[in-house]
């Protein structure tokens, strides 16, 4: 096992990248959107597909859910699996006005627990787990720390997981041994997600890793 533990990345990345100023969005409900539109795809499919549904005055709940759903799909085309992602959206957005929160969704997170709310959003259709995770650290502030490949991957490489671990199980790696901050782990996942990309990839350019003198990927 490597010695590194598990708050010495965040530093070392956040040194060497400083603050992500991450997630792009606007409002709470853009960052809801963006949550279920970045599935399966580049975020730079999901900003088109947002620029699109603020074109054409379609960015809130009580308009996604007055548009027919083939109107929908067309808008967020660039973002892949346009059906499937519009029958999702609408699941949200019915979510958000059965809640009485369509007009202002920030208002969510008073509603319940985070544990509650997170086990209503797992129910709501075509939102799994990052994705819930995502809506309720981005988009609400609520201290959950949201896992995806590029965690895994990173994290496995450092040691720190085996590779074989599940979403709950890596969650709570990181939450039993963290602040329960909002804002650290939204940054925390942040400066995961640019390393993942960048750096890190499935071929590493270990030679441009802030951690590369404390993992030992590259001399395996």
């Amino acid at each position: 096992m490597t010695g590194i533990g598990w708050q010495l990345p965040y530093r070392l990345l956040r040194d060497a990248y400083g603050p992500q100023h991450w997630w792009p969005g606007e409002t709470p409900f853009e960052v809801m959107v963006g949550a279920v539109l970045t599935q399966n795809t580049a975020w730079t499919n999901v900003e088109r597909a947002i620029a699109n549904l603020k074109a054409g005055g379609a960015l809130s709940a009580p308009a996604l859910l007055a548009l027919p759903d083939a109107a929908l799909a067309e808008l967020i085309r660039p973002a892949g699996y346009f059906n499937v992602k519009a029958r999702r959206l609408k699941a949200l957005c019915a979510f958000l006005e059965d809640r009485g929160v369509a007009d202002d969704p920030v208002r969510l997170r008073d509603l319940g627990s985070l544990p509650q709310l997170r086990e209503q959003l797992l129910a709501v259709h075509g939102v799994g787990e990052e994705t819930a995770d995502s809506i309720l650290l981005y988009a609400l502030g609520l201290p959950v720390f949201v896992v995806d490949a590029y965690t895994r991957r990173v994290f496995t490489r450092l040691g720190l997981l085996g590779g074989k671990e599940g979403y709950a199980a890596i969650q709570r790696a990181f939450m039993d041994r963290l602040p329960a901050q909002a804002r650290l782990y939204n940054e925390y996942h942040a400066l995961i997600v640019r390393l993942g990309k960048d750096v890190c990839r499935p071929r590493p350019r270990c030679g441009e890793c802030p951690l590369a003198r404390r993992c030992p990927w590259p001399r395996s």
